[in-house]
Parts: C-alpha cells; structure tokens; sequence
C-alpha cells in the first residue's frame, strides 16, 4: 500500500502531456484486456502504460487516476450489453428477461472485471434504464404501487446472479453446483442430474418466476409495447455511440 501511494503521489506531480498520444477508447480497451487475461490485480497504470507503449503521464490526459479508468471500465462493460430487438420478445416478460440476460453476458465475458461493477457501478446509465424499464411496466399495466418493487427486484436478481456466475471462474464455469457428493447430498445430486437446463436457462426462469410473483394480477403474455422498447433501444444505442467518441 505504501508503494502504491508514493508512486501515486509521484505521478501527481508529473506534468499533464500538452496533447494525447494514445485515445481514451485505447486505454479503455487495453484496460479491460489485462483484466480479461490477468486478473484485476494486475491492472496498474505501470502495466497499462507499457501496455499502450507510452509513459505512465500519458494516462492522465485523458483520466484523473487509477479509479476513473476503472470506472470508465465499469461503464464500457455495462453499455456492451446488448438490447433485444423488439420483435425477438413477444410479451413484456420476453423483454425483461431479453434485458437480464444480456446484462449478465456482458458480465460473465468480462468475468474478472466483475468487482469492477460493485464499486464502479455507472448510476447514470443504470437509472436511466430503471426509468424506461418503468415507463414499461406502466404501459403493460403494472400497478404505481409495484413497479419500484419489480425494478429493485429485477436489479437485485440480476447483479447478484451475474456476479455471482462471475465469481465461480472460468473453470466452474455454467456448473449450477460444484463439488456435490451424491453419498452425502443424495437428494442434491438426484436433482442435478434431473436437470436439463444449462445456467443461462435457470437464471432466466428464475426472472420469469420472480415477475409472475411480484406482480401475479398482470398476466405474462400480455404484448409487449413494441414502440416504447423500440425507442429504448434507440436511445441506448446512441449512448454507447456517443461513449465510443
């Protein structure tokens, strides 16, 4: 730690390059590829500059420090989630289930960058979708009084299950339970090998459940507002267009 922060103070006192010799999206990008490949802990702004081929002051024409690259990176990887198209989802559930699961793609393949998330985790992105994912419940009839229950629980579900997925490493990776010994958990391993759905499968069951309990008076098949999702995915993509520049 005492390292760390005198090598942090020494880069504070380096001078700010007059102009970039790398951009913000390469810095980004070469971030997220040592996590991917090293793990978080061997992310630093040394490593990251010999990366680019650059001096370490370099990284501070476009970031203040070490933290707001990583932010950046949490940003990066939730905008990398992908939007259903509308009509791929039939019903309102369809489109929350399409939004989970792309979330948690997004997650599992930058599954080292996942402590990233919990402590970087871009708020502005992630209300603004809570309000189109209310704007949603309200057009397919969800009670005033239930939508912040449905959208807090879907949060929840979602984070929680994809960094949990993330935590297990690629090893365990898409195994439901590790390590079970069907002498002593006979009735865990029976049901393990009556299961035939993969990980993915079950983390989308488990959204579909939790809609059909949190709001049972509004029936699953209702038609999902196709104009409404179609400007949602507009507004989205422009977003991670405009972060791209």
């Amino acid at each position: 730690m005492r390292v760390w922060e005198e090598l942090k103070r020494d880069n504070e006192k380096m001078p700010r390059p007059s102009s970039p010799l790398i951009s913000r999206d390469a810095v980004v990008e070469a971030s997220l590829r040592i996590i991917d490949t090293d793990g978080l802990d061997a992310f630093s702004l040394p490593r990251l500059a010999r990366e680019l081929s650059v001096q370490t002051p370099s990284l501070y024409y476009h970031f203040r420090d070490r933290a707001d690259i990583l932010r950046t990176v949490a940003r990066a990887i939730v905008l990398e989630s992908r939007v259903p198209d509308p009509a791929s989802c039939p019903t309102w559930v369809d489109w929350l289930v399409g939004i989970s699961l792309s979330f948690r793609r997004a997650v599992l393949h930058h599954r080292n960058a996942a402590p990233v998330l919990l402590e970087f985790m871009p708020r502005d992105v992630v209300i603004w979708n809570y309000e189109l994912g209310v704007q949603i419940l309200a057009a397919v009839g969800v009670p005033a009084e239930a939508r912040i229950g449905v959208i807090d629980g879907l949060d929840t579900l979602t984070l929680g299950a994809s960094l949990a997925e993330a935590a297990k490493g690629p090893a365990r990776a898409g195994q439901v339970f590790a390590n079970v010994d069907a002498g002593a958990e006979p009735m865990l391993a029976e049901a393990l090998a009556a299961n035939t759905r993969t990980a993915e499968e079950l983390f989308a069951d488990s959204i579909r459940s939790f809609l059909r309990g949190a709001v049972p008076a509004v029936p699953p098949d209702i038609p999902a507002p196709r104009a409404l999702m179609a400007r949602y995915r507009e507004t989205r993509t422009a977003a991670a267009s405009h972060d791209g520049h």
